[in-house]
């Protein structure tokens, strides 16, 4: 399976009311449609770990995806600050961290009655061809790592086969995919039972 990337290399995207461009696509490749359940829903490579910048373009784009997102958590081992709440599309999400529950390479989503989601998180300072395997890996709905575990089987950007070809394909767009809506995977309740209660005394 290959991760499809969003179009065009540079974006010039919409501007706001005020004339300034907006942010660009986010990076992201999703499972198809209506696989089966699995540990990842697919990948989200950032271009910074500025966590306020970068979560209300991909919020924004997987709002008519997967239903409106309304809570967004993190392992905060890998962002310097981690906000309270971000706005998208006119609300706001409310941010979230866990250390000992969550997977330190993974971003979790959940929706209003729909469900949750785990994204693989790539390192915005990721070289192309390593990050273009994780994404494709992390959207394969037959694998069956963890976040980390595809972390540290990523191959080195010498080591794969075709990488200049690879790297030309990264080069040539901004990383990810339109998808429909991908099932609801089967995750450790450990985590679910943390959201459950932090969003009760929320």
């Amino acid at each position: 399976m290959t991760a499809t990337i969003f179009r065009p290399t540079t974006f010039e995207g919409p501007t706001t009311s005020e004339g300034r461009l907006s942010a660009p696509p986010p990076r992201l490749s999703l499972a198809p449609a209506g696989c089966a359940p699995a540990l990842l829903d697919g990948a989200w490579w950032p271009r910074t770990r500025d966590l306020h910048a970068e979560l209300p373009a991909l919020a924004a784009v997987l709002d008519p995806l997967w239903g409106r997102i309304t809570r967004i958590t993190v392992n905060p081992a890998r962002w310097p600050v981690v906000p309270r709440k971000v706005p998208v599309g006119g609300h706001m999400v409310k941010v979230g961290w866990f250390r000992a529950e969550q997977d330190p390479h993974e971003l979790l989503l959940l929706s209003y009655h729909v469900g949750r989601w785990n994204l693989l998180v790539v390192p915005p300072e990721t070289d192309p061809v390593p990050a273009a395997w994780l994404m494709s890996a992390a959207s394969d709905p037959r694998r069956t790592e963890t976040a980390s575990r595809l972390m540290a089987d990523a191959p080195r950007p010498r080591s794969v086969a075709g990488g200049d070809r690879i790297m030309e394909a990264v080069r040539e767009s901004e990383g990810g995919r339109e998808a429909g809506v991908p099932a609801a995977s089967a995750r450790a309740r450990t985590l679910t039972a943390a959201i459950a209660n932090q969003l009760s005394r929320a």
